[in-house]
């Protein structure tokens, strides 16, 4: 008698779709939420899902969750997704650390050896760079949380053959604490570190679009001090915006690529190589 789908609703009242867009590089939007306008320049992908980075006219770029209609574009919501790569691109030869990457090989059996590193931050770009190496080799990466904590964490994992620890450090440097308490290990504990203050320092200042990090006075907690110089909010908004600009291994400084390497091996090894 009526025709159609009584149960659709009026016309009037049916919410109309939000339509899907795809985020090309280029393509201008403004958040809903928060009013900021910026050409898209490129995504992360995070525990918290899919985010896009956007450019505004001064260069500024910020992240921004991929949530379904958070977005405008000429005045009219949308939601944005990733573009479609065509199966007709290539896979990349190279994974981000820029060793040959081998497609369909299963990661290996975790190795009774240990990769720790000092920090959280310090654990995320070292996954974010070695991922794909350290999965292949079944090599565990684990928070150290503090080198003061080394001794105990040693005593308690007792290092050995097959079973080896690699320590990635900050500020390791000659005369510092860092240096004392990385001595005289033994043979099966390799020490390696880079000679910042924090491993954000370790990013390139290009990478992040600054010309260089700032200096943060003595006594002043030092993400603090330089979200404060640059403009970044808290270390939080900071931290965000030094891991998005990682995205393989031109984008670090060499004393940490060296010291990340060597670790890797060391751990690697052959027993009794």
């Amino acid at each position: 008698m009526y025709g159609g789908d009584i149960f659709a609703g009026h016309a009037r009242t049916r919410r109309p779709a939000i339509p899907e867009m795809a985020a090309d590089r280029g393509l201008v939007v403004e958040d809903a939420a928060s009013g900021w306008c910026g050409a898209v320049v490129g995504f992360d992908r995070t525990y918290d899902g899919d985010f896009v980075r956007l450019e505004d006219a001064a260069g500024r770029t910020r992240l921004f969750a991929m949530r379904p209609a958070a977005f405008l574009v000429d005045g009219n919501p949308v939601t944005l997704v990733r573009p479609r790569v065509p199966s007709s691109r290539r896979a990349p030869t190279r994974s981000a650390s820029g060793s040959t990457r081998v497609e369909g090989l299963e990661a290996r059996v975790a190795r009774g050896s240990r990769i720790w590193v000092e920090g959280v931050h310090d654990a995320a770009l070292v996954e974010r760079v070695w991922g794909h190496d350290l999965r292949v080799e079944g090599v565990v990466v684990e928070q150290l949380e503090g080198l003061d904590n080394l001794g105990p964490r040693l005593a308690d994992f007792a290092p050995g053959p097959g079973r080896r620890v690699g320590v990635l450090a900050d500020h390791l440097v000659a005369g510092s604490k860092e240096e004392r308490l990385t001595t005289n290990l033994g043979p099966h504990v390799m020490v390696t570190g880079h000679p910042f203050i924090d491993v954000w320092e370790a990013v390139k200042p290009s990478a992040v679009g600054i010309d260089a990090w700032p200096v943060v006075p003595r006594g002043q907690d030092w993400k603090t001090g330089v979200c404060r110089q640059l403009g970044w909010g808290t270390p939080q908004d900071g931290w965000r915006r030094v891991y998005s600009a990682v995205s393989d291994f031109r984008d670090l400084d060499s004393a940490l690529l060296g010291a990340v390497e060597r670790l890797v091996d060391f751990v690697t090894e052959p027993d009794g190589a």
